[in-house]
């Protein structure tokens, strides 16, 4: 029998004062993928995000992390499956007053008990995992964007997470240091065996890290397509698809 997979989502209908933007959205994410959240501006890609990790409640349907329903769960059981999240939002949400040594001891000060000689020393190893090893007293202000990223990436990995989400990580970023991130991105989901779900429409991402994608299209309100980024671009038999993954630059279509 298979081993259940790590996030499943099912019949899912998700907006804004009981307005749908998305609705019977059906796909499974295993242990270990890559897995890419991609369409075009205003498809709905950081609201399903939002929805995955609990910041936004679904309007139906049900989300479900390995076995146990994290739609129907009690505020106390969320929070414990929460403990296995990490999030990486789209402006890195650094704290600007704090070093990132504090900025990434933060949430361990606030979710556990160990005490402070061991918070440093899990901080300073999270900053060394993402190559900003020296940079600890450093402030936010002092990084470059993509510095930022990789120090959002490293308090998002503080409470050593199951699974990243990552809200359009190479926003922003040049095409070296995008190529930078996702080479890291691979780096760690190779070494730790971290899941992660990235949101992007960012070409060069998706088809250098992701195993599996779904693709959300604005005006049908649904996942349109699912699968491997590659062999939808081979396969699809969609136009919207195939014109979104064969469009010239990284920017939205």
């Amino acid at each position: 029998m298979a081993a259940p997979a790590q996030i499943s989502v099912h019949d899912l209908a998700i907006g804004y004062e009981g307005r749908a933007i998305l609705e019977h959205l059906d796909f499974e994410i295993a242990a270990g993928e890559i897995f890419i959240v991609m369409g075009g501006s205003g498809s709905g890609k950081s609201t399903l995000m939002r929805n995955l990790v609990g910041l936004a409640e679904p309007l139906g349907g049900r989300i479900e992390y390995g076995e146990r329903s994290f739609s129907a769960a009690s505020p106390d059981e969320r929070r414990e499956m929460t403990r296995r999240f990490g999030v990486l939002f789209q402006s890195s949400a650094l704290w600007s007053s704090m070093t990132l040594a504090e900025n990434v001891s933060l949430p361990i000060e606030e979710l556990t008990d160990l005490p402070p000689a061991q918070v440093r020393e899990i901080a300073q190893l999270k900053l060394a995992l993402v190559g900003l090893r020296g940079f600890e007293d450093f402030y936010p202000s002092q990084l470059s964007g993509g510095m930022q990223k990789r120090a959002g990436l490293a308090r998002a990995m503080a409470l050593d997470p199951a699974i990243l989400f990552l809200d359009e990580p190479s926003a922003g970023l040049d095409p070296v240091t995008a190529r930078r991130l996702d080479e890291l991105i691979l780096e760690l989901q190779a070494s730790l065996g971290i899941t992660f779900v990235v949101v992007t429409h960012e070409l060069a991402s998706i088809f250098t890290i992701g195993t599996d994608s779904i693709f959300l299209d604005a005006e049908s309100r649904t996942a349109i397509a699912h699968g491997p980024p590659k062999l939808l671009l081979e396969r699809s038999p969609d136009p919207r698809v195939r014109r979104f993954l064969t469009r010239s630059g990284g920017g939205e279509p």
